[in-house]
């Protein structure tokens, strides 16, 4: 039987860099990924100022910087008037983390993967997907897997860790069971083509409202990633209606989109994000650890939730790497990670609830289109409040920062 001391299911932003990091510290690890590649759309794909830091620290921010990416600068909110109101600077912080980097996750997750296997100790299986854990009286000690021709095999380790995402099969046979918070909308995302003239590499956010209708473009290299949100539940109606009447909806919404939504083909090309937001209250067994979407889903509000799975990886190498060299992991420490992330994360999901609150249901019900007035008041009369959104989107309320043993020079 095949033999590692981690093993990390899940091959997302959080399993390659606690990968990354242990390897880092000289822990074999061996990461499964269901998947044959990362190319997948319409993940999340904001790189945070708090994870651009950490990748400075392990000495990889100047060849990070050397992707195709573009700079959202800030966040702003449209007025009846045709103006906007600035809501979130991240110019505001102190560079060189005064911006949130866009990129495809797949071309993030590659670099990180590159990264981790120049480490001797750390390796990745592509096409495998876990699909059991292997215990001894009430430990897991391993896990069970199935490649993509079908073939299936074990391999025990002194450690499981699910990132294996909001729908993780290895938290749901470890019999974890996450509280689940109420969600008002659902998301759909599509593309649509970028104009040579509209090509930058500084992007702006703003959403837009129509009636109980908003819509989020996020700028790509050649192409607008589109967000359309309304309430929860609607999807098969909008598919009942077809391809026309929602080219119609875009249209509406963004009039400047009207000569490019011809490029969405069939419904097939927009894809319903059901969203959800949950965490667990445990987040480990013996001999297991859930970290990332697998403890805690986040809504898309704020696109934190790559960058929060991130520090839950980086918090759980610093607290486990010296008690799996030494061969003395303990529940305690795996205690120890939910405790050290359990704050940011309660703050982070509390913010998006009151921002579900204040912004998703009052349109859905057609009483108001935009934040509350008192918002929108203090964000163009109160000098500096721009920098405090801006902030914890950009940093979070409780940022890692990269052990001792993993770090390197640029």
């Amino acid at each position: 039987m095949e033999q590692t001391s981690v093993l990390v299911a899940g091959g997302g932003p959080a399993g390659i860099m606690l990968g990354l990091l242990l390897a880092r510290a000289g822990v074999t690890v061996t990461v499964l990924e269901k998947h044959g590649d990362f190319l997948r759309d319409f993940r999340g794909d904001t790189v945070h100022a708090s994870t651009i830091e950490l990748l400075d620290e392990l000495g990889l921010g100047n060849a990070f910087r050397q992707l195709n990416q573009t700079r959202l600068q800030n966040f702003q909110f449209p007025l009846p008037d045709g103006s906007t109101v600035l809501l979130g600077d991240f110019s505001r912080l102190k560079p060189p983390y005064d911006y949130v980097a866009m990129l495809p996750q797949w071309d993030f997750l590659n670099f990180l993967r590159d990264a981790a296997c120049r480490e001797p100790s750390f390796s990745i299986r592509m096409n495998t997907e876990v699909t059991d854990l292997l215990r001894t009286d009430g430990t897991v000690i391993g896990v069970r897997y199935r490649e993509r021709d079908g073939e299936e095999g074990e391999i025990t380790a002194d450690l499981v860790v699910a990132c294996d995402g909001r729908n993780s099969i290895t938290r749901q046979k470890a019999g974890l069971v996450p509280r689940e918070f109420p969600v008002p909308f659902d998301t759909w995302w599509f593309r649509l083509p970028r104009h040579a003239s509209e090509m930058g590499e500084v992007a702006t956010l703003i959403p837009q409202f129509r009636g109980r209708e908003i819509m989020l473009s996020l700028t790509r290299e050649t192409f607008y990633q589109v967000a359309y949100f309304t309430d929860k539940g609607a999807d098969a109606r909008l598919r009942t209606e077809g391809i026309e009447r929602f080219r119609e909806r875009v249209a509406a919404i963004r009039p400047d989109f009207a000569d490019r939504v011809d490029a969405l083909a069939t419904m097939e090309d927009v894809h319903v994000l059901d969203v959800r937001l949950n965490r667990l209250e445990i987040w480990h067994r013996p001999g297991l650890l859930c970290i990332g979407d697998a403890a805690h889903a986040m809504s898309p509000a704020g696109g934190v939730g790559i960058n929060l799975a991130i520090q839950d990886a980086v918090a759980a190498a610093s607290i486990l790497a010296q008690p799996l060299r030494d061969g003395a992991l303990t529940p305690q420490n795996l205690a120890a990670v939910r405790r050290r992330r359990w704050r940011p994360t309660v703050i982070l999901q509390f913010a998006q609830r009151v921002l579900h609150r204040i912004l998703f249901v009052p349109t859905f019900a057609g009483k108001r289109a935009g934040p509350p007035s008192v918002v929108l008041f203090a964000a163009r009369f109160i000098p500096g409040l721009t920098a405090l959104p801006a902030r914890l989107i950009a940093f979070g309320p409780q940022p890692e920062h990269a052990p001792d043993f993993a770090r390197r020079p640029q």
